[in-house]
């Protein structure tokens, strides 16, 4: 978080790592708005953070692994089965809960539907798929009951763009 802060707030050349950061500053938006389920979430805000979301599990679990920290079952011979998650995993899972919920609400509110149309994702098979069109879907256009189209604010909305 500090090497972000720090290359946003003081304009160094890392030519290496501008693609990665401005991609990251995505994923610690839907952060900063970790319980906020009103407003509207673009494409690019929701599908970043899921990437970025992909990208932590998978180190988590590496890192469950690697430590050998991971769950085991017991197997119907009597041999312990591991199972790739751990406490690492799950603890980034549970802290993960609640801005994913937020940002794929937001992302309905940005399609003109409502966040409660997120348990659609209950009804086998149809429902993600439906779900999956919803969050691919553009943003409608202007004004909608759940505020202004994100795609029409500047960028400058971000603390890092205003010199902070």
């Amino acid at each position: 978080m500090y090497l972000i802060n720090y290359y946003f707030s003081h304009d160094i050349n890392l030519y290496f790592l501008k693609p990665k950061l401005e991609k990251m500053k995505w994923y610690l938006k839907v952060l900063r708005q970790y319980a906020d389920f009103s407003g509207r979430a673009r494409r690019t805000e929701y599908w970043m953070f899921t990437l970025f979301n992909v990208i932590f599990t998978c180190v988590a679990m590496g890192i469950d692994n690697v430590l050998g920290i991971t769950f085991h079952f017991a197997g119907g011979d009597g041999t312990s089965v591991p199972f790739f998650y751990g406490y690492v995993y799950v603890l980034y899972a549970l802290a993960m809960l609640v801005p994913s919920l937020a940002v794929a609400v937001r992302r309905l509110h940005d399609v003109g539907k409502s966040g409660w149309m997120f348990l659609i994702a209950l009804i086998p098979i149809i429902g993600g798929i439906w779900l999956l069109v919803l969050m691919c879907t553009d943003s409608q256009q202007g004004t909608n009951k759940w505020g202004e189209n994100p795609k029409e604010e500047p960028l400058t909305n971000f603390p890092e763009y205003r010199g902070a």
